[in-house]
């Protein structure tokens, strides 16, 4: 079976970067590249075209990984503590998946898609860890995550808050 020339429009990993005129399988070339405009068909009067917007293009992708670079450095700059529940040994019930380290992410303001959060396998016991987030083909950010038995976490923040709730009770008592 014969490839499908095509001329990437943006760099797509594995495959190009922007500008390479490369064969690809005509079913991943009709059904993905196409109609995703991430390539166009290598002919002649598509070539030329390409040329004129090569700039335009080439700006874009340079303004998405000064995006991505910004991300990953917030990325290695957050600290995730996630707390788990544990049974004898310190055994988690369950695991960290990549779901969860978006949803911690978001929390402190960090949007990052679960699919660019790249876990070899869940994460399935205690300790520090560094997970790595693909932002772009080019940038890719180590995020630091512990991983905590959930008491340890109720036990700090039962230790902050009594001492918040008794300076209100001593106000509200000369009433």
């Amino acid at each position: 079976m014969a490839g499908m020339k095509v001329i990437l429009r943006a760099d797509i990993e594995n495959i190009g970067s922007l500008g390479d005129v490369v064969v690809v399988k005509p079913g991943f070339g009709r059904n993905y590249l196409l109609p995703q405009g991430l390539a166009m068909l290598a002919t002649d009067s598509n070539l030329k075209v390409f040329e004129l917007e090569r700039r335009k293009l080439q700006a874009k992708m340079d303004a998405l990984r000064a995006e991505a670079g910004d991300l990953a450095s917030r990325i290695q700059a957050a600290d995730l503590s996630i707390a788990m529940r544990v049974g004898e040994n310190d055994k988690l019930y369950g695991s960290v998946t990549s779901s969860m380290l978006a949803a911690k992410l978001a929390e402190q303001g960090i949007e990052v898609d679960r699919h660019r959060i790249l876990l070899d396998a869940p994460i399935r016991t205690l300790g520090e860890f560094e997970v790595r987030v693909r932002l772009h083909a080019d940038v890719t950010a180590l995020l630091k995550v512990k991983v905590v038995p959930e008491e340890r976490i109720h036990e700090e923040n039962a230790a902050a808050p009594k001492q918040e709730v008794s300076e209100p009770e001593s106000a509200e008592q000369p009433e």
